[in-house]
Formats: structure tokens, sequence, C-alpha cells
């Protein structure tokens, strides 16, 4: 079991980028990776899926603003989020081979 640690947080205006980082502490080569987000008062839902081979398929609320990206070789995967909306406004969590990170909070606001 990898432990996996989300970075890259903060707070944005709308239609700001940011880059979340999840780094792995094992190799998560052989693994689905998910990016996962919660808003308060909501269920977490998926945000998007990367497959081993870095095919993504996204949520349809962030198809076409986030790209999500993985570098096995350094055990990160990456969400790339453009034109940010303030219903983005969530705490983001990546999920690995049986391990989820502790979240990194995007809040989107004037």
């Amino acid at each position: 079991q990898v432990q996996l640690v989300e970075s890259g947080g903060g707070l944005v205006e709308p239609g700001g980028s940011l880059r979340l980082s999840c780094a792995a502490s094992g190799s998560i080569s052989n693994y689905l990776m998910r990016w996962y987000r919660q808003a308060p008062g909501k269920q977490r839902e998926m945000v998007a899926v990367l497959s081993k081979s870095g095919a993504a398929h996204y949520a349809e609320a962030v198809e076409g603003r986030f790209t999500a990206t993985r570098d096995n070789s350094v055990n990160t995967i990456y969400l790339q989020m453009n034109s940010l909306k303030p219903e983005d406004t969530a705490v983001y969590y990546c999920n690995g081979p049986g391990s989820w990170g502790q979240g990194t909070a995007v809040t989107v606001s004037s």
C-alpha cells in the first residue's frame, strides 16, 4: 500500500488555473489512479480516472477544463485545472492502490 500526498491547492479567482500534484511513496505504474473532490456539504465525487497508460476520462462537470496526467517515472499524478469556477471549490483527493491522500483544498472566489 502506497502513501499518497497531494499538493498545489489554494485560493484562485474565477477563470484562473491551478495544478495539483499527488506524489506516491511507491510505484503506481501498474495501477489505475483517480482524482476525487468533495465540496462542503456534498458527497465525494470522482473527477478524473487515469489508466495505466495515461488515458484519462473525466466527469462531465470538468470535461474540457481539467487535464489529468501521470508521470510513472516519479510516481506522481497531476491535475491541471483551467477556467476554474466557484463550483469547483472543494477538497481534492487522489486515490490509488488501496490508498487515499489527505486532500488539498481548492477555493475559487473573487
